[in-house]
């Protein structure tokens, strides 16, 4: 009788890294990020942190020698985002684009970004939010990560979601966002092998 153990041990748990973008007076982001945060709750292939845009005092220009208040404000996000296996990226639409916050965080940084895979969670008025997605593949192709094809995209998100912050209509978001993270994990698991073969550039 065969008495060898055929149980497979699961992988270790995905990083995954939020970036909430929106840093704006009486923005609509912790609704959906509390949200998008209870449809990871479900799943055991991630674990979360997140970095809240507003909760950061970066200042917009950018400079090779930072000064110490702002190498301070880097110390909170930068290790975060370096320890990242994945990101979801938390946005809204802004006249056809996405918040300046998110591009000053994205310029600031490039290695962390570098062969880790990409997810958007967008919202705005009739859009959706899919044009700041679209912008957004652009630039993270630039810096070498990969963008996931499936996001998940709140149409008149204001008018989705109770005063209690529930989905009024939950079963087609939530569909959205498990073949979101699914993608999200395939990506990340193969990019995250991948590297511990030939490091990234090599």
């Amino acid at each position: 009788m065969d008495t060898t153990n055929s149980a497979q041990t699961l992988p270790l748990p995905l990083h995954l890294v939020l970036v909430v973008a929106s840093d704006r007076e009486g923005r609509f982001a912790p609704v959906i990020t509390d949200w998008f945060r209870s449809r990871l709750a479900e799943r055991e292939d991630f674990t979360v942190s997140v970095v809240d845009l507003a909760e950061l005092d970066l200042p917009t220009s950018l400079s090779h020698a930072p000064s110490p208040a702002v190498r301070a404000e880097l110390a909170k996000v930068s290790p975060v985002l370096a320890a990242a296996d994945a990101y979801v990226v938390i946005t809204p639409e802004y006249n056809h684009s996405f918040p300046a916050s998110l591009k000053n965080l994205i310029d600031r940084h490039y290695t962390e970004w570098q062969a880790k895979p990409v997810g958007f969670v967008s919202y705005g008025g009739i859009s959706g939010g899919l044009r700041a997605v679209e912008q957004l593949r652009q630039i993270y192709a630039e810096l070498h990560a990969v963008t996931v094809r499936e996001t998940v995209s709140f149409h008149h998100a204001h008018g989705q979601f109770d005063d209690e912050g529930r989905h009024k209509d939950p079963a087609p978001a939530d569909g959205a966002a498990k073949v979101l993270l699914d993608q999200l994990g395939w990506w990340g698991r193969a990019l995250k092998d991948a590297k511990t073969v030939r490091p990234y550039g090599a």
